[in-house]
C-alpha cells in the first residue's frame, strides 16, 4: 500500500492518486504561484474577513480554484513565516 500524492489516502501501490479530482488538484496547486508580499499582506495586514476576500479575488482574476489557492497559500504562509 501508497498513499495518495494528494489527499495521503491509502492506495495500491500500482496508483499514484487515488481519484481524477486528487489528480487534477495535485497539478493544478502546482500551477499556483503566489507572491511572498501578497502571502505577507494576507497574514499581516489583513483581518481574517479582509483575507477571505482578497483569496477570493485572487483565485478568480487567474481562474484558479479558490480552495486550492486557500491550500497554496496556508503551505507557503507555513513554509515563509512558520518555519526557522
Amino acid at each position: 500500500m501508497t498513499n495518495c500524492q494528494y489527499c495521503s489516502k491509502k492506495i495500491p501501490i500500482s496508483k499514484v492518486f487515488c481519484s481524477n479530482e486528487c489528480k487534477e488538484s495535485f497539478f493544478q496547486k502546482i500551477v499556483i504561484s503566489v507572491p511572498k508580499p501578497f502571502i505577507k499582506k494576507l497574514y499581516f495586514f489583513c483581518s481574517s474577513e479582509q483575507r477571505e476576500f482578497e483569496i477570493k479575488i485572487f483565485a478568480k482574476r487567474h481562474n484558479w480554484h479558490e480552495k486550492l489557492v486557500k491550500e497554496k497559500i496556508e503551505e507557503l504562509y507555513q513554509e515563509y513565516y512558520k518555519c526557522g
